[in-house]
């Protein structure tokens, strides 16, 4: 890879899943996996297309169970392109010979170039040259160029280009026995003599799905139907050294589209007034440079060169488009089908980076929480609780939709799956919603949709809480915490675990934002609140008792996972190493040999060190303190030091929750982490399953661990709160962001100092905090600060 560019060289057939994923074209819309125009699916080559928010439900027979699972929808796929001599095959690089091939990833033009040199004997080689864009100006529209270059003969190429609606969501193999045929009503047709169309619907779902392709080349195209594809056929006449070049633009749209009637209509109007393709890529690049100048990133290395690819594949998931969009946050971005393209919590590692640079798409991702508040108060109703209990997995509807089975590809079981259980997805939306508003000052959101959220989150933790006459505090009771390996206590026969320490801080937490938030309203705004909740002043003191008393768990001085988590058996690590290697998995190892992780003091990834990640050493302190519980420096490291004996980090978060804290209380193995989460998805550290799709919550934490993490940075009390922990290995580096209503403001670390640049504006000053001083910076105004040793 050189400076903003991601280079593949050669063609290995096990390596295409995983290019395919990180050479994904998206806007925010749609987006595209790095897929060969020519391949089809198999089990090579998957060229996924997906819509935001695009689902649909269907029901597969499992294990001799019924069972129901909402699924990104794979749509029509628009990419088809291939070709051929005259008479022969078909041109694939798993048909042909394949003398060059190279696929480059243009970061800062968010265009997909593919070289390659296909040799068809007697000295004859065929070059062919692709461009490919999905547009982040107009986001309907994508575009594909092929150039085509005979060397050493002439004659006649046949091109078949074609819409092609004969898909399937089979891109994850443990999924394969679900039923994933989504689409139905395909008709296709012609619409000018250049352009063809698609439209279908989801089978459930029933949303509309309409494609346009328009074909520009030097020779006239004729078009055919058949079945599920409108194919369109060029012949083209190849000179000796001389390229020819054939254009493929498409629109498409869906019926969830705002100011549209009819989504077929949309596509063939988008599509027959859509410029050529050099005028699309300007003003595509010039939608790209504003994005990269909202979102610079300057750090030097390749590290940095990873974390600007991260940053590509945030902002081709999440771009400004978003913003216009009833969507959440993906867990595996618009990349492929891991996860079934549902949201989880992963907008807790993808909103912080996000409310620094486009808080527009911050409030997006938060009012698809909201319009679906109803739906978690129904969901904590049906379950016998107050408030809001939002889903661990969510997708079109707010309803819950984490799988009741789940797969171990190990053993070849399916197995009850009680993941539902963690409820801290709503401690999640709650902080995300304090966050967001912290750094844009964004006040109305804070008053009316942010307050009913976070009191309902509240209400539901309050109702949680059951009160302990022996220990005299409030116990929570039946969760599962972040660590996900620990389902329920050995040989339970109930799911769920008591007193999760991160689940009961960060109750308390929410608990004590939302007495403060209650007391922060305006009063027109806080009787509107009481009289459409029903909350009183005893429902309120109720809080302030549950947020001081509610208990936490110690073991041999350290913060203990959950209740009984010091009791469990310990794991022969070195033995599970020796034996498998890559023991990241545990629990699927163990459950294949008969046993079952909920027997060990082991830990996929962070639990109780999440509460680190989220709050500072000042506010941990005082979090706990409000517990009544005196978290000293040493406790805390003496329990950093005891999970990280007892993680086998299972999944992409785990590395960045670690480097993150460990850069606050031992720098010198943070670096390790930080490695280890820049390299999860371009290694693919998983094995495999960054071919399924990108891990949004770890690219996007990256960029936050060097935003907020290294830098100390918070927002809070109306000010920048600045606490720089330099590590030897990236001490120098700068980065602009957008806080209140300050665009541009510029930070920069160098060599013991940092500069901070407030542009010009009418803003107010900032007030920065750092620890030993406090400056007021005026727009317009550069401070250079020393920091302390």
């Amino acid at each position: 890879m050189t400076d903003g560019i991601w280079e593949y060289e050669g063609y290995d057939p096990v390596d295409e899943r995983l290019r395919e994923s990180l050479c994904t074209l998206g806007n925010g819309y749609f987006a595209t996996r790095g897929a060969l125009p020519e391949c089809t699916a198999d089990d090579v080559h998957y060229p996924g297309t997906y819509i935001a928010g695009c689902y649909n439900r269907l029901t597969s027979e499992v294990a001799g169970r019924r069972v129901e699972n909402e699924d990104m929808v794979n749509v029509p796929n628009w990419l088809p392109l291939r070709f051929r001599l005259d008479g022969g095959q078909w041109l694939t690089p798993d048909t042909a010979t394949v003398l060059d091939h190279r696929q480059l990833l243009h970061l800062a033009s968010g265009l997909l170039e593919r070289w390659t040199r296909y040799g068809l004997g007697e000295g004859r080689v065929l070059v062919v040259r692709q461009q490919r864009l999905a547009h982040m100006g107009d986001p309907h529209v994508g575009a594909l160029r092929t150039e085509f270059t005979a060397e050493g003969f002439s004659g006649e190429l046949q091109v078949e280009a074609a819409l092609d609606a004969g898909v399937t969501n089979s891109g994850v193999a443990r999924y394969r026995d679900l039923d994933g045929r989504h689409l139905i009503h395909v008709h296709t047709g012609t619409a000018t003599t250049d352009t063809v169309w698609l439209r279908c619907r989801t089978r459930t779902s029933d949303i509309r799905i309409g494609i346009a392709a328009r074909l520009t080349a030097d020779a006239p195209a004729t078009a055919r139907h058949e079945g599920r594809r409108a194919v369109q056929e060029v012949r083209l006449h190849l000179a000796e050294g001389r390229p020819v070049v054939i254009d493929k633009t498409v629109a498409l749209h869906t019926s969830r589209d705002p100011a549209i009637s009819d989504p077929l209509y949309a596509a063939t109007h988008r599509v027959g007034r859509a410029p050529g393709f050099d005028v699309l890529v300007d003003d595509h690049l010039t939608a790209w440079d504003q994005l990269w100048r909202r979102a610079d990133l300057d750090v030097p290395g390749e590290s940095g060169r990873i974390l600007r690819l991260h940053l590509f594949h945030v902002l081709q998931t999440l771009s400004p488009h978003t913003a216009d969009l009833d969507v959440g946050v993906p867990a595996r971005g618009l990349h492929g089908e891991a996860y079934r393209g549902h949201v989880f919590w992963d907008e807790l590692f993808v909103l912080p980076y996000l409310n620094l640079h486009f808080p527009e798409v911050s409030r997006a991702l938060l009012r698809y929480r909201h319009r679906r508040l109803e739906q978690a108060c129904t969901a904590a109703r049906d379950a016998g609780r107050r408030g809001a209990m939002f889903p661990w997995q969510s997708g079109s509807d707010g309803r819950e939709e984490t799988q009741q089975l789940h797969l171990n590809p190990r053993s070849g079981r399916w197995l009850p799956d009680h993941s539902r259980l963690q409820h801290h997805v709503g401690s999640a939306i709650a902080y995300n919603v304090w966050q967001y508003c912290e750094a844009s000052g964004d006040a109305e959101f804070l008053h009316t949709k942010g307050a009913e959220m976070l009191l309902q989150v509240a209400r539901f933790w309050a109702d949680a809480a059951v009160y302990d006459e022996g220990m005299r505090r409030h116990r929570i009771r039946g969760v599962v915490g972040p660590d996900e390996y620990h389902e329920a206590y050995p040989d339970a026969t109930r799911p769920g675990l008591d007193d999760n320490a991160y689940t009961n801080v960060t109750a308390s937490w929410v608990l004590s934002r939302a007495l403060e938030l209650v007391d922060l309203l305006p009063e027109p705004r806080r009787r509107e609140l009481v009289e459409r909740t029903g909350l009183d002043g005893s429902e309120l003191e109720q809080w302030e008792d549950i947020s001081r008393t509610l208990h936490v768990p110690f073991h041999e001085g350290v913060i203990s996972q959950f209740e009984g988590y010091g009791n469990l058996a310990e794991l022969d690590w070195e033995g599970y190493r020796e034996s498998y290697g890559d023991i990241r998995r545990l629990d699927r190892i163990l459950e294949a040999e008969g046993d079952s992780v909920n027997r060990y003091q082991a830990s996929k990834q962070a639990d109780v060190l999440m509460l680190g990640y989220l709050f500072s050493p000042a506010e941990l302190r005082e979090l706990f303190h409000r517990l009544g519980i005196r978290l000293d420096e040493d406790t805390w490291i003496r329990t950093v030091d005891y999970y990280l004996r007892r993680t086998s980090h299972g999944s992409t978060l785990s590395g960045l929750v670690h480097g993150w804290v460990l850069a606050r209380c031992r720098r010198s193995e943070a670096w390790k982490f930080c490695q280890d989460a820049l390299q999860g998805d371009i290694a693919d550290v998983q094995g495999g399953t960054t071919g399924e799709g990108i891990h949004l919550g770890a690219m996007a934490g990256t960029l936050d661990l060097v935003q907020r993490g290294l830098t100390g940075l918070e927002t809070r009390s109306g000010a920048l709160w600045l606490d720089p922990v330099p590590l030897p290995e990236l001490s120098s580096y700068g980065f602009a962001m957008r806080y209140q209503g300050h665009w541009g403001v510029r930070l920069r670390l160098q060599r013991g100092q940092m500069e901070i640049i407030v542009p010009s504006s009418e803003e107010s000053p900032i007030d920065v905090r750092l620890p030993d001083r406090a400056v007021r910076l005026e727009p317009g105004e550069t401070s250079r600060l020393t920091l302390l040793g």
